[in-house]
């Protein structure tokens, strides 16, 4: 399944689908991807290895400029994912590590906004909120759930959620992600390498009744690095889509 995804994700990158990967424009910027030296955020996870993000300076500015604020300043270091929900997001960022702390750089909480340019596919990230993205603070989440089919979407849209597009359609019904919360999270980033290892989090971590891991999850640093130029994994790294070849096999 992990395989077809990603060739999934491939084929339409081939199409011109994703901005930047062809001469078709298109209305979701998640998968433009970063220009060499360009700021990104390299969270590493205890245990686990690095997860990289590429930020949307230019559609988010402010959401943007609180996260990697706080990573510099070292806020973000040695803090937890203390909510982990299978097939959905890892949430992280909260000093108090039970989801009711955390401020914005400037103190309290903010304003992030949302932009119809973005939206939750699998391996967005975007800041968790007290009931609107007007209480952004500290607290972000990666989405990891996987592909939603069309009968689910139109029952979204029946209950006041979306629309939602063509494009976002077979974004959510080939790669996955959250639908549901478009438009009410501000969105301001995308894993642009180690979104396999998220997902491992979130289905693999064993929790308690309220999403808490029992074995703490830690964000051993989060920093603020130049891109490269590496290679972009927008579904998963080069070694789980091998070993998803070869159980396929």
């Amino acid at each position: 399944m992990k395989r077809q995804i990603a060739g999934v994700l491939c084929a339409a990158m081939l199409t011109g689908i994703f901005s930047g990967c062809g001469k078709q424009e298109t209305s979701v910027k998640n998968f433009t991807a970063p220009e060499s030296g360009e700021d990104i955020v390299c969270i590493q996870v205890e245990n686990y290895g690095e997860i990289k993000i590429k930020l949307f300076s230019d559609l988010m500015p402010k959401a943007c400029e609180n996260f990697t604020g706080l990573a510099e300043s070292g806020y973000y270091n040695e803090l937890t994912f203390h909510r982990v929900i299978p097939n959905f997001m890892i949430q992280g960022g909260d000093p108090k590590g039970n989801g009711t702390g955390g401020e914005s750089i400037w103190g309290g909480k903010f304003d992030g906004g949302v932009s119809d340019a973005l939206c939750h596919v699998r391996g967005a990230v975007a800041y968790a909120n007290s009931g609107s993205y007007t209480a952004d603070g500290s607290q972000f989440y990666i989405v990891t759930g996987g592909p939603v089919d069309e009968e689910t979407l139109d029952s979204y849209e029946k209950n006041g959620y979306g629309p939602y597009t063509k494009e976002q359609r077979e974004l959510y019904t080939t790669i996955g992600g959250t639908p549901w919360l478009d438009g009410s999270y501000t969105v301001f980033g995308q894993v642009i390498e180690g979104l396999d290892i998220a997902i491992q989090i979130a289905n693999d971590t064993e929790t308690d009744a309220s999403n808490k891991p029992y074995t703490a999850v830690r964000m051993s640093t989060v920093t603020v690095e130049p891109y490269d130029g590496s290679p972009i994994h927008w579904y998963a790294s080069d070694s789980e889509a091998a070993q998803s070849d070869e159980a396929d096999s």
